[in-house]
């Protein structure tokens, strides 16, 4: 797992958004454990504190759960995992299509251009 942060939004949502992708695109499967609160801050660089939050996040949106003694792990409800992914795919869609049709590209064209791309 890789992180990268930036000076936009708070640390805590930036690891909730990354760790998110990260299970969305299946770089982290469904039932996988996931290193310890520990383990991620040293990996991440970030305050154990923060990691914690930035878990407690996903454990709230059900993308991660507790075992009690076990740690944690990535949910097995793939139909949630796949919802999320489509709605990230739908958001991503329309930020490419905004920001086409803000050079003025018509649909036409944008339509070309990802035929092109998907074809190389």
């Amino acid at each position: 797992m890789t992180f990268t942060f930036d000076n936009t939004s708070p640390i805590y949502i930036q690891l909730v958004e990354q760790m998110k992708m990260h299970i969305i695109s299946g770089r982290l499967s469904p039932g996988e454990r996931i290193p310890s609160v520990r383990e991620l801050a040293l990996l991440t660089k970030v305050n154990p504190n923060t990691m914690q939050k930035a878990l407690g996040e996903l454990e709230d949106s059900g993308l991660i759960f507790t075992e009690r003694t076990n740690g944690k792990f990535v949910t097995e409800d793939t139909e949630l995992i796949e919802s999320l992914r489509h709605e990230q795919a739908r958001i991503l869609s329309e930020k490419y299509l905004t920001s086409m049709r803000s050079l003025g590209v018509t649909d036409t064209e944008i339509v070309d251009y990802l035929t092109k791309e998907v074809n190389k």
